[in-house]
């Protein structure tokens, strides 16, 4: 019995076993005793993962994959989880433990599955897996490139990041039609920023909805104060300004920022 990969699912099955160990590989295994792994498919990277210290589980949407890992890893049993990671609550799961993620994460949700992430980061210490590879770079880069954006600042406000390989179109079924890159990013010691999440994210997507323009015309939106607008930050276009800076910006707006609002 095999499984076919379902396009709406935005599955491509990983073929190749040194690929699959060297992600299994990536995590640290500090700090947590479970591992979830999201989008196991036929379990090509899973065998690796339950040769490790820590307790794997399973979470799957596919139900020909669900009832293919029931019967193939027997010993996985009830951590195999036939369920939506977008709509699940993990404390279910983890019981307010600590656990980190990794898989190879369909193309179609992979952002989404990184800001549930950071919306859960009180229990994950560690993230790592594979996406597109211009997903896994853009989260991973650095102010001043061209790829540096809304997922860049909200990931590595939380967590480190670093991109790790690439992987070739050729070691998947069906083949994607781009490379796949593997990253990793690890919780920062502050779980929580000096200002609100909420006005944070808006700042930053605000911002980068005109990222070519200057702070000053991206954020006109915000009914910033006059004073406010004076600070050198409203010079620089959005790829320009660090995570720091963003939360900089964040505090001074709370602090006297908005008027008319």
């Amino acid at each position: 019995m095999s499984v076919r990969a379902k396009k709406h699912l935005g599955q491509h099955f990983l073929t190749d076993e040194s690929i699959a160990e060297q992600i299994a590989d990536i995590l640290s295994e500090k700090g947590y005793e479970n591992v979830l792994e999201i989008g196991p498919g036929m379990g090509m990277m899973t065998k690796y993962l339950l040769q490790k210290k820590y307790t794997t589980h399973v979470i799957e949407i596919d139900d020909e994959s669900v009832e293919y890992l029931q019967a193939h890893y027997l010993h996985l049993g009830p951590r195999i989880y036939g369920k939506d990671f977008l709509k699940i609550d993990l404390n279910d799961i983890f019981k307010n433990q600590q656990f980190a993620i990794i898989g190879n994460f369909p193309y179609n949700i992979s952002s989404q599955i990184v800001f549930r992430t950071i919306d859960y980061r009180a229990l994950i210490p560690e993230f790592g897996g594979m996406f597109q590879k211009e997903v896994a770079m853009r989260i991973c880069a650095p102010p001043g490139s061209k790829t540096y954006g809304i997922i860049s600042v909200l990931t590595q406000a939380y967590y480190d990041t670093e991109y790790l390989f690439t992987v070739p179109p050729t070691v998947f079924n069906p083949p994607p039609k781009v490379d796949s890159g593997v990253m990793i990013m690890k919780r920062k010691k502050d779980l929580f920023l000096p200002v609100s999440d909420k006005l944070f994210k808006q700042v930053v997507k605000t911002a980068f909805g005109q990222r070519r323009k200057m702070m000053r015309s991206s954020l006109k939106s915000l009914n910033l104060s006059d004073e406010l607008r004076t600070h050198k930050i409203f010079n620089e276009r959005p790829e320009q300004v660090s995570v720091e800076g963003f939360i900089e910006l964040t505090a001074l707006i709370e602090k006297n920022g908005i008027s008319n609002q």
